[in-house]
């Protein structure tokens, strides 16, 4: 298993960074915010996990080891695959997911593109005893860029989730015109989860 990599970023996408390592780059798979922390030129340091299949290799890479251990332990439920365990980290931090899970907080998980009202039930009974209780550190760190770059970023994390992009634009405007919460409003990966707040208000 390769527990995790460390290079040069060589670019940084929608949902995935290429680092070089030993002369080889190395594409991995990752949320919005561990991506706005990663800067083309810099060095970078990631957790990561390896998916195996038969047709493919995707390496998955995470700013900490306690997210890619929360990405593998949210794997476990039954009908909850990689590409829905990431859009879990995109929306909430380890520790809210050990919050929502611990509180049985089933608008809070709905607020996932793709999980709805049974898919928290069964995630809510399936990791109660798995992910572990939240340690209090709730916030994530990331890079701060300017207000024009974040509404580009978040409107492109939010389509690549799921969301029209027209209902996208208008969410994340409402959050960065609106009060929202003046830390998140600060950095990518604060405004995508007002952002699906706001979506996932007007789902519900």
């Amino acid at each position: 298993m390769i527990a995790s990599v460390h290079g040069e970023v060589l670019s940084v996408g929608l949902d995935a960074v290429v680092v070089e390592v030993g002369g080889v780059g190395l594409a991995l798979q990752a949320t919005p915010g561990t991506l706005a922390g990663l800067r083309v030129g810099s060095p970078a340091r990631l957790a990561t996990s390896l998916l195996v299949r038969e047709d493919a290799l995707t390496l998955f890479g995470f700013a900490s080891t306690d997210e890619r251990e929360v990405f593998e332990t949210v794997q476990t439920v039954s009908g909850i695959g990689p590409r829905l365990a990431l859009a879990m980290l995109a929306v909430h931090t380890p520790d809210g997911l050990r919050r929502a899970v611990a509180d049985e907080d089933l608008a809070a998980l709905q607020r996932v593109p793709g999980v709805g009202r049974k898919s928290a039930q069964r995630i809510v009974l399936e990791l109660k005893d798995r992910i572990g209780p939240p340690s209090g550190s709730g916030t994530a760190t990331s890079a701060t860029p300017k207000a024009d770059d974040r509404r580009g970023q978040v409107v492109e994390a939010l389509t690549g989730l799921g969301w029209p992009e027209r209902a996208a634009a208008a969410a994340v405007d409402q959050v960065l015109d609106g009060s929202g919460d003046p830390v998140g409003a600060d950095e990518v990966a604060g405004v995508l989860r007002a952002a699906l707040r706001t979506l996932g208000g007007a789902r519900g």
